[in-house]
């Protein structure tokens, strides 16, 4: 829910007015939140903007319900989107009516839904005491039924096969509608067949996964009219918060519950629909008065957040979109600072300046809890909490860090492993992931043999090679592991880690892993990869960058003074900030190309109105950026402005721009079979010529001379240095170059090595 601003309270005075005797919930509502309040019976649909007081009319609404006897409490469906949400809402209205909001059915979607599937159970096959399969146990059932069906789940994981099922489940299809079209080709065409077996399996087991908990209600519902007629008699009045996040299968739900009485009230704003990626659909709320002709429709606008240059921004940005029911933000406060957009050099200038600023804000004693930057993707934080890092500004990241997400220590664990195979740690994390068929007897034989040889874990790999310790299968398996990290480590102090880093990703199988996993967070896992790799191409060795990283992890990020907030716009929705940063605007990054590509123009819509929460999570400083060079999965290319930019009014923003950048104007471009907008190529005259400059003083002196420098000087190792290597043992230096050793063994014979695996005795 969007957080309710502490503003309104104060303009309570300037707002309409409802008389002296009515409910204090009723005291200091605009018109049209008294009225939507105060709408208590027939379909009404509530588009309330951003910063509009919505989650005061939903709270103030239940009250009204249930002060005005209107419905008795257990007459009432109030749905919510998150368990937050719900105890928020019980906690208010409790507040206002007492202890009568206890019997009203207050929760989410899944967890209304599990209470009455475990009353009406028996009538799908379940028992009441079914259990509610998490996605490891999901993923483990489908593995065996397709292991029994002989699918390759290499060629087909079984989480990509979990994907489209959960999207049937959201869209309330069952096995027995799926069409062979429907199905296509996925698991070589047997996928509609694995979703029969799958359901039937999960009977068996008397288990429901979270898409069963709607679909199974359904099913009860349109087979058991008895079942159904009982809720409608019940639930007479249905509040639904978020109605612009609903799937199918909650849309048909909801359907069905008010069906009798059409007491139904929606309560959202299309423009803030931004979950598509995850089964959302905004059609719900912008059919909703076709579905029902006599609704009431409550348009909330008046804005108690933002100033009105930043409204005048986001509602001029929004009006670009062709699919929405429209309405339009105001604000009786002042209209505040322009919007600042600036344009920058490239992605690191930008986040320079960025820190720079929220460092003046800083000096001027603005408070750093009330600062934001909000990015498109996960993978574009890493450069700017490098930077807070370098400078020492307190910050946080809403979600994971990203040398914390579980991808990036996955491969970092492999270069920890390369760089130093006694890393134990490493070996343990991506001795099997991704999976390589060792199972925990075979490893649990490698633990063995180095705790008892005093071996790093690696070493005794290496050494069960040699032995019949293990079986064939994954003694092979092991095999082609030790054979390539070694490979991986022959190339160290020869290529450049970042390369060496590409190579080690994709041999491993690890980004093959993900390319396959249709998970809807695997696409922005490749890009944390990517962006991994861009970080590495800084350094001349992997040695530094681990270095480096150790220290970046071990940063103290705990002041008293607060945190700058840092997260992705779509983890900023429902929240609201004094200052907001907006990095990052331009075309390929946002809107996101792969969005563009994959949705067309409906795709392009919603990374609008990802842009429009954006913009409204600003309270009085908004500043938007772009960068016309970036490094994108290690490339370096010019950026063209987005074309969001260039839909902001010029009357209420302020430019900055580098010499040479201008943001540009729209013009159509076909993009995906859409028509669609796109700005302008952005720059001034002689662009091109700085543009290449700018690349000139950004690539590495080295790489520019056709090699790259050397750092290394052989570990302070010399010709004729007696020498210790962990498995070769005594030895005698013959050649030096770079970081290898020649080195002639006494034992072994003659050997290249890494100075870092010698010692001298």
């Amino acid at each position: 829910m969007d957080i309710d601003s502490n503003q309104q309270i104060d303009k309570a005075a300037t707002a309409p007015q409802a008389s002296d005797h009515q409910a204090v919930w009723l005291q200091g509502l605009n018109a049209p939140q008294l009225e939507a309040v105060t709408t208590l019976d027939g379909p009404l649909l509530v588009l309330s903007g951003a910063g509009t007081g919505k989650t005061r009319v939903l709270t103030s609404r239940l009250a009204q319900l249930v002060a005005s006897r209107t419905a008795a409490p257990w007459n009432i469906l109030a749905v919510t989107f998150t368990n937050k949400a719900a105890r928020e809402m019980k906690a208010r209205v409790g507040q206002l009516v007492g202890p009568m909001v206890e019997q009203v059915m207050l929760g989410t979607f899944h967890s209304i839904a599990a209470r009455m599937l475990r009353t009406h159970a028996e009538l799908v096959g379940l028992r009441s005491d079914f259990t509610i399969l998490d996605t490891d146990d999901q993923l483990r059932l489908l593995k065996q039924l397709m292991e029994a069906d002989g699918l390759d789940i290499k060629r087909w994981p079984p989480r990509q096969i979990a994907f489209h099922i959960g999207r049937w489940k959201d869209r309330g299809l069952t096995p027995d509608k799926i069409t062979r079209a429907e199905a296509g080709d996925i698991a070589n065409g047997k996928i509609a067949d694995l979703y029969r077996q799958y359901q039937e399996r999960l009977i068996t087991l008397n288990a429901a996964d979270f898409g069963d908990l709607l679909l199974h209600m359904l099913v009860i519902f349109n087979k058991h009219h008895d079942v159904l007629a009982g809720y409608q008699a019940r639930l007479t009045h249905i509040m639904v918060d978020e109605y612009q996040d609903t799937n199918i299968a909650q849309y048909l739900w909801l359907r069905l519950l008010s069906s009798k009485h059409h007491n139904l009230c929606c309560v959202g704003d299309d423009d803030q629909s931004i979950y598509g990626w995850r089964g959302a659909e905004v059609g719900n709320i912008l059919k909703f008065s076709t579905d029902f002709p006599e609704a009431v429709t409550v348009r909330l606008e008046e804005n108690y957040r933002s100033t009105g240059h930043i409204l005048a921004a986001a509602s001029a940005l929004i009006s670009n979109n062709e699919t929405r029911l429209g309405k339009t933000l105001y604000t009786s406060d002042d209209l505040g600072q322009k919007v600042h957009i600036s344009g920058y050099w490239d992605g690191q200038e930008e986040a320079r300046s960025l820190s720079s600023q929220i460092e003046s804000l800083m000096k001027r004693d603005h408070d750093l809890n009330e600062i934001a930057v909000l990015v498109r993707a996960g993978f574009q934080t890493r450069e700017f909490e490098e930077r807070f890092i370098a400078i020492g500004l307190p910050y946080r990241v809403v979600g994971t860090r990203f040398y914390e997400r579980a991808e990036i220590r996955d491969a970092m664990a492999y270069l920890r492993l390369v760089y130093q195979p006694a890393d134990d740690l490493a070996f343990e994390r991506i001795i099997n992931t991704p999976k390589r068929g060792l199972g925990d007897a075979s490893l649990q034989i490698i633990y063995a043999y180095a705790r008892a040889a005093e071996k790093p874990y690696f070493a005794a790999a290496s050494d069960l090679l040699d032995s019949d310790e293990l079986k064939t299968a994954a003694r092979r398996q092991l095999g082609q592991f030790v054979i390539q990290v070694e490979r991986w480590r022959d190339q160290l102090g020869i290529m450049p880690p970042g390369d060496l880093a590409r190579i080690i990703l994709d041999e491993s199988g690890y980004t093959e892993m993900w390319q396959t996993h249709k998970s809807a967070d695997a696409p922005g896992r490749l890009e944390n990869l990517k962006e991994l790799v861009v970080a590495i191409d800084d350094f001349d060795t992997l040695g530094s960058f681990l270095e480096h990283i150790a220290l970046v992890m071990d940063n103290d990020t705990s002041p008293t003074e607060g945190e700058v907030t840092l997260m992705t716009l779509h983890a900023a929705k429902g929240l609201e900030f004094e200052t907001v940063f907006l990095p990052g605007w331009e075309e390929g990054v946002f809107p996101s190309q792969r969005t563009l590509e994959e949705n067309g123009g409906a795709g392009l819509e919603e990374e609008r109105r990802l842009g429009y929460v954006g913009i409204t999570r600003a309270r009085r400083n908004l500043y938007i950026s772009f960068a016309a060079n970036r490094r994108v999965h290690g490339l370096w290319q010019s950026s063209v402005p987005s074309r969001f930019v260039a839909e902001l009014p010029s009357e209420h923003v302020d430019e900055d721009m580098a010499q040479g950048l201008s943001i540009g104007r729209a013009e159509p471009v076909m993009i995906g079979g859409a028509d669609t907008r796109v700005g302008k190529a952005g720059y001034g005259p002689g662009w091109q010529r700085m543009a290449r400059a700018g690349h000139a003083q950004i690539a590495s002196p080295a790489r520019d001379a056709g090699g790259y420098a050397e750092t290394s000087s052989g570990g302070g190792f010399q010709i004729g240095d007696r020498v210790f290597h962990q498995k070769f043992g005594m030895g005698d230096v013959r050649s030096v170059e770079g970081d290898k050793l020649d080195i002639a063994f006494d034992k072994a014979g003659r050997k290249k090595v890494v100075s870092s695996f010698v010692s001298k005795p």
